[in-house]
């Protein structure tokens, strides 16, 4: 019996374009000619104004300082015929642009990347910068303003821009800089001289919230596997992520088609994003990129066997093999990147365990075969992934509220530092370590539904315990952490009181050592048992 969400997965990692590799799709109706003129057996119609024969004259009209909202996510439905074409016009034709994005461009280019380094971005809307270095230093020269927005709240921000509702409440980044306004936005000479808006906050149940504003668009850019002749489009797995929600919030949606067919084609409940909402259509012609190509491990199979002779490794298995345990038959869970992943690789067989990707699957499976890769398929680390049977995908608004909203029963992460009062940082270091929390604050958003547990080392590289009495870097979440799981023991977190206590022991593990890389007070429990 399959084990759903598992992922047993090996270290394989490629990070590059691939220029060889296509990927295969249907071929059951007619397209549109490359050229973006009409097959000449298709019927003609008043939707046929949609179409642009040449990708350059569809965005020969946008303006300098235009709120441009591109679609995608990583890599993975990014226009990139129309972002090429955005290129071409050059700094001095079409120049401070205002780019709402989950993240803007990356470190192997494609996506945003060449407007970035064409210097025609102002600022930038987003929720993650990762380990694009030239965005990076273009934010802190100050080239580039750069409004940081955990990954649920954006989404949401841009689907009320859609809809017509220009504020909501969240208890998203309660208690953190987003709360407080305090993330630089942009720099100058060194220097902050712009930072975050203080929220506006207000108490709903007992609850502290913030207010944030919609997030309309000039313009919109997508792609789509098929889109019709009137505008309707379909999507393929992980690339509606935001641009069904983009393509609403603009006065402006051009949206690039893999396969352009004529109208009545797309059944009527095939149909992700209805016509109404585009405005213009492209035949896409840029080649699709993977950003980060993840293949299954022979080894996946056995945990144990890809940990030999790597003491890293086996830290990390002690950790994750102890934090499958909190992962129950038939539970929604979600993992995030890095250590909280391999989890999965710890679950027997049979445990029917459902696991979320905040980009927009439930039920994720492991790393694929090389006949099983779909670059279509991505998890939130922006890796190649499977989807489980039963499995479904949906757009990121849908996915941050069933994590808001408290429906994932379990939700684990890596940390920077956690407090002995549940507290958790994992962001950012300040001048050290800034990519941004992607949607760590949404998945921490609700501790009374969803439990948090914490996987982390005991001590950072350095030797400096992480789990302290108060945390001094920047919270993603107060007061929000349940358990933590280390590779020296367990704690649980009394988030009400604020204290620890400690319940599990690794073996070979005394509580002095605990206690000597231990920033704060804890108690020792009446039972004590060993970690497993």
């Amino acid at each position: 019996m399959e084990v759903l969400g598992a992922m047993n997965v090996g270290c394989m990692f490629v990070s590059q374009f691939l220029s060889s590799y296509q990927w295969e799709y249907p071929r059951s109706f007619q397209p549109i000619q490359q050229s973006g003129r009409p097959s000449p057996d298709l019927p003609s119609s008043k939707g046929l104004s949609k179409f642009y024969h040449s990708v350059d004259d569809a965005v020969a009209d946008i303006e300098s300082g235009s709120i441009l909202l591109s679609a995608g996510f990583g890599l993975c439905g990014t226009a990139e015929t129309i972002i090429k074409a955005l290129e071409r016009r050059g700094r001095d034709n079409l120049h401070s642009l205002t780019v709402v994005s989950n993240n803007v461009g990356t470190a192997i280019g494609g996506g945003l990347s060449p407007l970035v380094d064409s210097g025609q971005i102002s600022r930038a809307i987003c929720s993650f910068i990762g380990s694009y270095k030239n965005l990076e230093k273009k934010y802190f020269s100050g080239e580039i303003a750069i409004e940081l927005t955990p990954q649920g709240t954006l989404a949401e921000k841009i689907r009320c821009g859609g809809a017509g509702i220009p504020a909501f409440y969240t208890p998203t980044g309660v208690a953190t800089h987003i709360q407080t306004g305090e993330i630089p936005v942009k720099f100058k000479d060194g220097k902050v001289v712009e930072r975050g808006k203080p929220r506006e906050t207000r108490v709903f149940n007992g609850r502290v919230h913030n207010m944030e504003t919609a997030i309309t668009g000039d313009v919109a850019i997508l792609r789509a596997w098929k889109v019709d002749e009137q505008g309707n489009c379909k999507f393929r797995y992980t690339t509606k992520s935001f641009g069904v929600l983009m393509a609403k919030a603009a006065k402006l949606t051009i949206v690039e088609a893999e396969h352009i067919v004529p109208a009545g084609a797309l059944e009527p409940d095939e149909i992700d994003l209805p016509g109404i909402f585009i405005k213009r259509i492209v035949q896409a012609t840029e080649q699709k990129r993977i950003e980060i190509l993840k293949l299954k491990d022979p080894k996946a199979a056995n945990p144990y066997a890809k940990a030999e002779g790597n003491p890293s490794r086996q830290q990390r298995n002690r950790i994750a093999r102890r934090a499958a345990n909190e992962l129950k038959p038939g539970s929604y869970v979600n993992l995030g990147i890095g250590m909280p992943t391999l989890a999965a690789d710890f679950l027997p067989p049979g445990s029917k365990v459902w696991i979320q990707s905040e980009n927009g699957i439930m039920g994720m499976g492991p790393y694929p075969t090389e006949a099983q890769l779909d670059g279509e398929i991505v998890n939130a680390g922006k890796e190649t992934v499977t989807l489980v049977r039963g499995a479904s995908t949906f757009d990121s608004s849908e996915s941050f509220g069933m994590i808001r909203g408290g429906h994932i029963d379990v939700a684990m992460l890596g940390a920077l530092q956690v407090g002995a009062n549940g507290d958790l940082a994992n962001y950012m270091i300040p001048g050290k370590v800034f990519k941004g929390m992607g949607g760590a604050m949404d998945l921490v958003s609700n501790p009374d539904q969803t439990k948090i547990v914490v996987l982390t080392t005991h001590v950072d590289k350095n030797g400096r315990p992480k789990i302290v009495q108060t945390c001094s870097l920047p919270l993603t979440g107060a007061k929000v952490v349940t358990t933590i799981i280390t590779d020296l023991c367990v704690f649980q977190v009394d988030r009400e009181k604020g204290g620890l206590t400690l319940t599990e022991l690794a073996p070979g593990v005394t509580i002095e050592e605990v206690r000597e890389k231990t920033d704060a007070k804890f108690d020792v429990a009446a039972l004590l048992v060993p970690m497993e």
